[in-house]
């Protein structure tokens, strides 16, 4: 088995903060998407019922309205499968658990310290506490 030789800096620089980048930009990317194809979808399906009253004088409106029906199945068939909510949430869970471990760490808070808690280690959990729970 071979081992590595970081040391704890290089290992936060090289490693997790290369994670906490990559989980927070696909957060991003997850929650733009989601909420697009939301956005999407709230517009085609409040248009359906406005047009619908037209479709008697003119059929392309019918042609419309199925068009319209389609996208939206097509947006909630995507939404499923690339599970953009479920992921933006997760990845954003996630990259807060490794800011909050970071921060724990870096000022030698509980789990992390060797000595009894000081009042700063105490007011640094406490603050992370109350980001993570909010993040949550």
């Amino acid at each position: 088995m071979r081992r590595f030789n970081l040391n704890i800096d290089e290992y936060i620089d090289q490693r997790l903060d290369a994670q906490i980048k990559w989980y927070s930009e696909k957060s991003s990317h997850a929650q733009k998407m989601y909420k697009r194809s939301q956005i999407i979808e709230i517009v085609l399906a409040s248009s359906i019922p406005l047009l619908s009253g037209y479709t008697s004088n003119r059929i392309y409106i019918s042609i419309i309205i199925g068009v319209f029906g389609a996208i939206i199945a097509i947006i909630e068939s995507l939404s499923k499968l690339y599970k953009w909510h479920e992921n933006w949430i997760q990845y954003r869970s996630t990259c807060e658990l490794l800011k909050y471990q970071k921060y724990l760490y870096m000022t030698k808070s509980s789990p992390y310290n060797t000595e009894e808690e000081s009042v700063e280690n105490i007011f640094i959990k406490n603050v992370e506490n109350i980001i993570s729970s909010e993040n949550n």
